[in-house]
């Protein structure tokens, strides 16, 4: 078990503040929007990891900032190229989603705007609340990258769209507004922005009205069928990502020295 005192500055990534049970997690970047980077994604399994060991807090609510939450990456601090590199950004990447659905209370969503990368984090919440200027894409994988989309969107995408349409969201990069999300299953409720954090403060009040057995637990029952999947085909899904991962650097890094010849 962990204190909040012990992580609540520890991560360059997240604001964390809690009131009556409820923490509040607001992810960034140098005090912007969220921007997928090494140092974010290594932080987050361990940021997750130490949510879900305070036995202190009965509702989670994860946001962004400012009026996007993840629409960029930066590849300039990652290993592609070796099987070290990409080692541990498999690693990262299981305990990424494993420390994130092993937080035993409920979790409640807030897109603020934009999710277009890891936007499968914010929609693997047990309630997603998105702001009227929110949308839901993939673009980290299959369309600007080019490689294959197995870091749990493979399963998260097909679970809540349904095997093809998921299929399709993935492979044409396809944007689905908030209200596409309401509509599609994907969020429960769309919000003006000024409304979204008061209504997930609302819900978590609620929520932390029952006793931490209760919570936990409804966590755990509501989650059962998403968490077996991840453990049965997440450590696949990122294999085999990896692989086209490295045969793209290689073939990068093979182009630019035809070119110098």
């Amino acid at each position: 078990m962990i204190d909040l005192s012990a992580y609540q500055s520890k991560y360059s990534c997240a604001r964390i503040e809690r009131v009556g049970g409820v923490l509040e997690v607001t992810l960034h970047t140098d005090g912007g929007p969220l921007i997928l980077t090494e140092t974010m994604h290594s932080e987050l399994p361990l940021l997750f990891a130490d949510i879900g060991n305070d036995p202190e807090t009965k509702v989670v609510i994860l946001t962004g900032t400012g009026d996007v939450f993840c629409t960029e990456m930066s590849a300039s601090d990652w290993d592609f190229t070796t099987p070290a590199g990409w080692n541990r950004t498999y690693l990262e990447g299981r305990r990424l989603i494993q420390n994130l659905l092993d937080i035993h209370v409920p979790m409640i969503a807030a897109v603020n705007g934009p999710a277009r990368v890891h936007a499968e984090i914010m929609a693997l919440c047990d309630i997603v609340l998105v702001s009227e200027t929110a949308d839901f894409q993939d673009i980290a994988h299959f369309g600007d990258w080019k490689v294959v989309p197995g870091d749990g969107s493979h399963l998260v995408w097909p679970l809540l769209l349904g095997p093809n349409r998921g299929k399709y969201f993935l492979m044409t990069q396809q944007r689905i507004s908030a209200k596409e999300a309401v509509d599609l299953g994907v969020a429960g409720e769309v919000l003006a922005p000024d409304d979204l954090m008061p209504r997930a403060r609302e819900l978590a009040a609620f929520f932390a009205e029952r006793s931490h057995a209760t919570l936990r637990n409804t966590r755990v029952a509501l989650n059962l069928m998403i968490r077996t999947m991840m453990q049965d085909s997440l450590s696949h899904g990122l294999a085999l990502e990896g692989y086209s991962v490295i045969d793209n650097a290689l073939q990068i890094q093979s182009d630019a020295a035809s070119e110098g010849e």
